[in-house]
């Protein structure tokens, strides 16, 4: 039974990586999922607090990394409210539009099109949408980090 665990739990980690290019997957609830079946399927009382306490800590690192990458980029670049909506928009509809690639294309253009709505020169459209294509590929650099680092907090108190 153990070893089905395993599996489910190195699963989930895969899985969590799979919502960096996929953001319809929830990348951060697929590593606490693996992080739950050890707990509760396997040894509830081998995680240290500390363990538990870094796991949570990066878990909100990573949504302040990605929130503050899309910030930076964004603003810095001029991008309008409807700018951010159209992204947000664009990397769920990019999920599903030609995947992996959907993901940068679709919002790419979206965040054009809006910015050029909002009576933006056709410069200033493209350096937003640039902007955005910068702060998603950053975002996704810091999860991906951050989602590691998570993994080896856990594998090393389970180990050690």
């Amino acid at each position: 039974m153990d070893i089905l665990l395993w599996i489910i739990i190195v699963a989930c980690f895969i899985v969590s990586f799979v919502g960096l290019v996929y953001p319809i997957i929830p990348s951060v609830l697929m590593i606490w999922a693996g992080v739950a079946v050890y707990h509760f399927g396997i040894n509830s009382d081998e995680l240290s607090w500390i363990s538990w306490t870094m796991l949570v800590l990066l878990t909100v690192l990573l949504f302040l990394a990605d929130y503050l990458a899309n910030l930076h980029f964004v603003d810095k670049a001029g991008g309008s409210k409807w700018g951010m909506r159209a992204a947000t928009i664009g990397l769920i509809v990019g999920s599903f539009v030609i995947p992996p690639f959907g993901v940068i294309v679709v919002p790419f253009v979206l965040v054009l099109l809006a910015e050029l709505l909002q009576k933006k020169t056709f410069q200033e459209s493209a350096k937003v949408a640039v902007a955005t294509l910068f702060a998603f590929l950053s975002g996704t650099f810091a999860k991906a980090v951050i989602q590691l680092i998570m993994i080896v907090v856990f594998a090393v108190d389970v180990v050690f």
